[in-house]
């Protein structure tokens, strides 16, 4: 940042003068994720991958991209907990609090399958699914052309690819 003769203020992330001083250091993806304990619920998504047959880094994943793992999340959609459940789920999914960590793994993670079948196991599907609602990925038959699903089934992927191998 720097202050011009005119006592304007200029922001940039990449400076074109030697005039700019540094205002605020960006911390790097990387370095924001370390600050947040992803192990603390390994446990649980341990136990909802051998309840459920899903891949603990696909749960894992899921619940990093929805809430940054962060169990009292709430969406602007609603949607609550870890997995960001929405309340219209709660009763099918067996969840009486959505921000107890244990029910809300389990309840998203058996909603994961549900939508895996549905979709014949194609992934990106069951993720658009889970992002968009089904009835968006019958009524297009792929990932639906809204911006926000295809950037969350390519952060998902993205993610589990490199939880699986870690």
């Amino acid at each position: 940042m720097y202050i011009d003769s005119s006592g304007t203020f200029h922001f940039t992330n990449v400076p074109t003068s030697t005039n700019y001083k540094l205002y605020i250091k960006e911390r790097k993806e990387r370095e924001r994720q370390q600050r947040v304990n992803t192990k603390k619920f390994d446990d649980i998504i341990k136990k909802a991958q051998k309840k459920y047959g899903i891949e603990f880094s696909l749960i894992k994943a899921v619940i990093e991209v929805e809430s940054g793992f962060n169990p009292k999340a709430v969406s602007k959609k609603g949607a609550r907990g870890l997995m960001q459940i929405m309340p219209d789920n709660y009763k099918n999914l067996f969840i009486k609090d959505p921000f107890n960590p244990s029910q809300n793994i389990m309840g998203g993670t058996l909603y994961l399958q549900r939508l895996l079948k549905w979709n014949k196991y194609k992934l990106p599907l069951a993720l658009a699914a889970y992002n968009a609602g089904q009835e968006a990925v019958d009524k297009y038959k792929s990932i639906p052309p809204f911006k926000e699903t295809q950037n969350y089934v390519r952060k998902v992927m993205k993610i589990y690819s490199r939880y699986k191998q870690s």
